[in-house]
């Protein structure tokens, strides 16, 4: 038993050369890029950061972004717990139907998703036309370049990265628990809240994770969705670089972003981690 034991066991360099190509990604495709990135922004000393610190505008897009990430987090998994959980009990073409609906999206353009927005949002839309066929509005509405419009086209991309690690969560957990619960004299409702919800968490925590962090940085579809009113921390970034062409500063934006990121996902991972029902996730 020794032997074998030993034998599953690479010799150090071997190991050593193994990991070799992933450290060499994660520092050429990402230390380096942060560290340049965080030098960058140094680059006129303090400065940039002083001018982000003392301007409530910037401020005030940093506070948007974080909570339209969080909001946006919520509503991904509030809508897709109960795709996923459905997606666990079907079977054979409507199992097939709901999985298409959640991965046809992935495999789509996010700019193509966009602009599906703006045409279905603009003042002559469908959504326009049909509110007014059914009288709940006597003139179309400004659906397009608002924070809504931006808010709606979020979820719409995020929604599967939700719905997936719940449903893989889900899907491994054995039924032999909620048979249990039930010869115990358990609801269905009970069943749920009790034990299919808590052991489900670490998947609602893997994506939500996913979610928040992704949002944090969306580009693509304030900018195409969003107006003036609407503007993010990557629409702002963007400004910066292509526009203004303020580079030190738009390194300090991006620094503090990361930052931000990183202390959220530390503080709601802690914050889990001290829950009882959330040990898995540890």
């Amino acid at each position: 038993m020794t032997h074998a034991a030993n034998a599953s066991h690479y010799p150090l360099l071997t190991a050593l050369l193994l990991v070799l190509p992933l450290v060499a990604a994660l520092i050429l495709g990402f230390l380096y890029p942060v560290g340049k990135l965080v030098e960058l922004s140094f680059s006129s000393g303090g400065e940039s950061y002083l001018r982000l610190i003392g301007d409530p505008f910037h401020l005030g897009i940093l506070a948007d972004t974080v909570l339209t990430a969080a909001f946006v987090t919520l509503a991904c998994l509030i809508l897709g717990y109960p795709v996923a959980y459905a997606m666990t009990r079907m079977r054979g073409v409507s199992a097939g139907l709901v999985a298409a609906c959640v991965f046809v999206p992935l495999w789509t353009s996010i700019l193509v998703r966009s602009y599906a927005w703006i045409l279905l949002l603009q003042r002559n839309g469908p959504v326009n036309d049909l509110l007014q066929a059914i009288n709940i509005i006597h003139g179309p509405l400004k659906l397009l370049y608002t924070h809504g419009a931006v808010v709606l086209g979020m979820i719409h991309v995020l929604l599967p990265f939700a719905i997936l690690p719940i449903f893989s969560t889900l899907r491994s957990l054995s039924p032999d628990y909620g048979r249990a619960a039930a010869n115990l004299g358990a609801s269905p409702l009970r069943i749920f809240v009790h034990v299919t919800l808590p052991l489900s968490l670490p998947g609602v925590f893997a994506g939500g994770l996913l979610c928040f962090v992704l949002a944090l940085g969306f580009y693509i579809t304030p900018a195409l969705l969003g107006g003036p009113g609407s503007m993010l921390m990557a629409t702002l970034i963007g400004q910066q670089t292509t526009v203004l062409l303020d580079w030190p500063f738009a390194a300090a934006l991006s620094s503090v972003l990361l930052a931000v990121t990183l202390l959220i996902v530390i503080i709601f991972r802690k914050g889990l981690s001290l829950n009882k029902g959330f040990h898995s996730v540890r």
